[in-house]
């Protein structure tokens, strides 16, 4: 008959422990993040760098009131630019779109009365070179192109991009770089709190972005990388 009062006592008991238990286990982690200190802070890497890819498109525009004849021409304008570009690059470096072909029946009328050719096709033929000094100067030598019969454009569709597409290379050193920048910051913000900066809590690398450094110079480009680290603060 007793052994069910003793048993009840020692639930009871043992029910006191694990609450008392929980509160100072419990307390131990709210005074132990209560006494955790960190600082969150930013670090910066920039690098400028040259393009090491040009990518010129020749573009032109050829028109007749025969489909074979509109052919002939863009074939003959094509074969000029070819030429142009073979005296510093090889023909693996040059590519041609198919032409954009536009049918201007509704148009041939223009608004002085006169007659247009009814065909006029657009015609692509783009540089992609590693040789960006040698595809500058090409460039500069447009003019010889129109006198010889092909009337390049200019046009905000077809623009002369330079890129850089060697980021791998220098990834590693300018995260580096960022890192430490954060760790300059973090070290100053402990001086002026009277703290000192202990072991990387978190990291965040953020996307490396790659601009014109301006857009006279659009050969030669900015990489820029920021970091994010938090950091623990000691005494």
């Amino acid at each position: 008959m007793s052994a069910a009062p003793d048993n009840t006592r020692a639930a009871i008991v043992l029910a006191i422990g694990i609450v008392l238990a929980g509160y100072f286990v419990g307390n131990a982690l709210i005074e132990a993040r209560s006494s955790e200190r960190k600082v969150s802070v930013r670090g910066l890497a920039e690098r400028e760098v040259p393009a090491n890819l040009a990518l010129w498109p020749i573009v032109f525009t050829v028109t007749s009131n025969d489909l074979g004849s509109l052919q002939q021409k863009a074939d003959a304008g094509v074969a000029t630019v070819r030429e142009f570009l073979a005296k510093d690059f090889p023909a693996e470096q040059v590519s041609v779109s198919a032409p954009r072909v536009q049918d201007r029946e509704a148009q041939r009328l223009n608004r002085d009365g006169a007659q247009i050719d009814r065909y006029a096709a657009e015609v692509a033929v783009t540089l992609r070179t590693d040789r960006i000094d040698a595809a500058k100067k090409a460039i500069e030598k447009t003019g010889e192109l129109v006198k010889q019969g092909v009337p390049v454009m200019r046009s905000y569709e077809y623009n002369t991009q330079y890129l850089f597409t060697a980021l791998e290379t220098i990834k590693p050193q300018m995260i580096a770089e960022a890192t430490k920048d954060a760790r300059r910051a973090a070290e100053q913000f402990a001086k002026d709190s009277g703290s000192e900066v202990g072991a990387i809590r978190t990291a965040q690398q953020g996307l490396f972005s790659i601009a014109d450094r301006d857009q006279f110079s659009p050969e030669i480009k900015t990489v820029r990388v920021v970091t994010t680290v938090e950091y623990y603060l000691g005494d």
